[in-house]
């Protein structure tokens, strides 16, 4: 093969290292380094040289790490192998990703866990050629620049199932609504991706999510739906009324009931409800009959805080419409041990009479 007397290399758009056609070199060739470029000599897999932007005429003073390795005579154009590599230090963009399989995230607000998927764009800029180059020879031996966008992806992706799941949990908001959170996601794991790639000589830019999708016919989603709607109800509603309101449904259902056993269960659990009907009722009309019109009422007393036993952990100070919410995901039931400030043992919940609406469904009357 001749032997070349220039070296250089045109930059290629999103190509971040191009390696020279031919290892067949003499003392005397110009090497030419464009701007947003560095070269390397790399013989037996190890780097040798370093060239930054500007045009050289190679020998033994400026390749001292190379020459060593080769021996050449001092002021000879002796011909001699050795690899030139070329960064490219310009910024490859608009580089898409995708999560391959879905995430199972638990919902910070519901704790339902929910199979998440994601995806969407970033760019990519070498900004340590020395540690770039040592990254690929150590770790990959040879490439090409696909097998290089592949290797820097894959890390992307293993670190970003990571980096979502914890962005989600530490915004606190439902997984229904993290739309609304992508441009502050996006600059945070920016910044993390950027912590963890630092040591393969490159930083991530522009990094974006463009859009965090889940399954709308999976039974987890379903039940998320379900458990942000049961929530929104009490908010608007109130506690006390929505109460009210389920009590109601289920005495109306026991009374509508014509059989013996039926009556019998109509009976117990009319007993049951009632006194929670009976009281939230009774809050309610006195709140309206000591209240006088001229004047303004009193702030309303803080709402009771309740302790719940899920596989032998206390969970402590949550609401009713907490509770609701574990409901809604299954992990609280009618047997659920519940207490508050007030009972002397722990109950079931289907005993507490301030709960009881939540579990009870009103069912229909026989057919006629």
């Amino acid at each position: 093969m001749a032997i070349i007397d220039i070296v250089k290399y045109q930059t290629v758009d999103g190509e971040l290292v191009h390696k020279f056609d031919s290892d067949d070199l003499r003392m005397g060739t110009q090497l030419v380094v464009h701007p947003a470029q560095t070269a390397f000599f790399v013989k037996g897999g190890a780097i040798c040289d370093e060239f930054s932007a500007g045009t050289y005429k190679l020998d033994t003073e400026n390749i001292p790490i190379l020459n060593k390795i080769l021996n050449l005579p001092y002021g000879s154009d002796s011909p001699f192998q050795a690899e030139v590599w070329f960064v490219n230090q310009t910024a490859k963009l608009n580089l898409p990703w995708g999560t391959p399989h879905p995430i199972h995230i638990e919902d910070p607000r519901y704790h339902i866990i929910v199979p998440v998927r994601a995806h969407g764009q970033y760019g990519i800029r070498v900004t340590n050629p020395r540690a770039f180059m040592e990254t690929l020879i150590g770790s990959m031996g040879t490439f090409s620049s696909n097998q290089i966008e592949q290797f820097y992806k894959g890390r992307i992706i293993s670190a970003l199932n990571t980096l979502l799941a914890q962005q989600i949990v530490n915004n606190g908001v439902s997984i229904l609504d993290i739309n609304t959170l992508l441009l502050e996601m996006s600059d945070s794991i920016n910044e993390q991706l950027n912590e963890l790639l630092g040591k393969y000589g490159v930083s991530i830019i522009e990094f974006a999510i463009m859009s965090v999708t889940f399954p709308q016919d999976d039974e987890s989603v379903i039940r998320l739906k379900n458990a942000k709607d049961l929530a929104a109800r009490l908010s608007i509603t109130g506690r006390d009324v929505y109460q009210m309101e389920r009590s109601f449904n289920v005495l109306e259902a026991a009374a509508n009931n014509d059989g013996v056993g039926g009556q019998m269960t109509g009976m117990g659990v009319g007993l049951g409800v009632g006194v929670g009907v009976g009281t939230t009722v009774g809050n309610l009309a006195g709140q309206y009959m000591n209240t006088n019109p001229a004047q303004v009422p009193p702030l309303p007393s803080s709402a009771p805080i309740y302790y719940i036993a899920i596989n032998g952990q206390q969970i402590p100070n949550l609401t009713v419409e907490d509770i609701a919410a574990y409901i809604a995901n299954g992990s609280v039931n009618a047997s659920t041990l519940v207490w508050t400030p007030g009972m002397p043992n722990w109950l079931p919940l289907a005993q507490v009479p301030a709960l009881v609406s939540l579990i009870s469904s009103p069912t229909p009357p026989p057919l006629p």
